[in-house]
């Protein structure tokens, strides 16, 4: 798939943005007052602004509003509406403890619920196409929450659960990769299977089906050098699990705080470059990019 700048930073800055109001509705950080606010606001901004980010990616940005409609039987219709009560419900639980010292925690954790499933919905949108074997796997919506809860947690600066769920998050990218690169192969798709002929014997393609571009091949083919990609793993893992737990197990320290929340940032969009470049739509097998 075309690893759209959109589409990456929408998935890794929404992550952020709801793993970090999960924690702030279970009262995680306990502060009140103007440090609440600045928590909250890099909450909303990096929620916010990750989905807006995604509405780049439409053709028509201004019909955003009519997937709203289409909640029984949309997955990205499901994430607006979790996303706009997540927000909602925490914009109030937020009020509350910044500006009356008080914590609702009937909204706190109402919050926190729809904050992780607007990031379950967000994975979903991709886990449920089957066209792309990569994706459409129990591993996707795995990957999405425990980034999400990790990367929430260092932001809240709650060290001791970051440690373990950072280890978690980092073998469920492993496993991500190792069961992706696979996936493709064990669907049982091929040119036989896309063309309808493979009962008549081996297929293979004559010729291109033309030989310009189109659509199709600037969406959902980008083929990545396996070279490319293995060290773009390696930095991907290094920056977001690996750096960041090496900085939390030093004496504590808000500079090192800091620098584990940009690594993991950084590793998080690396992670994110790859998922949707790696990601072989069965359409390649037309014009023989598989």
């Amino acid at each position: 798939m075309h690893p759209a700048p959109s589409v990456i930073i929408f998935t890794t800055l929404s992550g952020l943005g709801f793993g970090l109001l999960f924690f702030l509705g279970l009262g995680l950080p306990d502060v009140s007052g103007w440090v609440a606010f600045v928590f909250f606001a890099i909450a909303y901004a990096l929620a916010v602004g990750g989905l807006m980010a995604s509405t780049f990616h439409l053709g028509h940005p201004e019909r955003a509003w009519k997937a709203f409609t289409q909640w029984k039987t949309s997955w990205l219709s499901r994430e607006g509406w979790c996303a706009v009560l997540a927000l909602i419900v925490m914009g109030l639980y937020g009020l509350g403890v910044i500006f009356l010292g008080q914590r609702w925690g009937l909204l706190g954790w109402l919050g926190s619920l729809f904050s992780l499933a607007t990031v379950f919905t967000t994975s979903m949108i991709y886990t449920q196409l089957k066209t792309i074997p990569r994706w459409n796997m129990k591993l996707t919506p795995a990957m999405f929450l425990s980034f999400s809860l990790a990367g929430g947690a260092l932001l809240a600066g709650q060290s001791a659960v970051a440690l373990p769920l950072l280890l978690v998050a980092a073998l469920v990218q492993i496993l991500y990769w190792r069961q992706g690169d696979r996936a493709f192969g064990a669907s049982g798709t091929d040119l036989g299977t896309a063309t309808g002929l493979g009962q008549r014997g081996a297929v293979r393609a004559f010729e291109p089906p033309h030989t310009g571009t189109n659509y199709l091949l600037r969406e959902f083919v980008h083929v990545v050098g396996r070279k490319h990609a293995e060290k773009l793993r390696v930095i991907a893992f290094g920056l977001a699990f690996v750096l960041p737990l090496v900085l939390l197990v030093l004496p504590f320290n808000h500079v090192f705080a800091l620098l584990a929340v940009l690594s993991h940032l950084a590793g998080v969009a690396t992670s994110r470059w790859l998922f949707f470049a790696q990601a072989e739509h069965v359409v390649g097998l037309y014009y023989g990019k598989r």
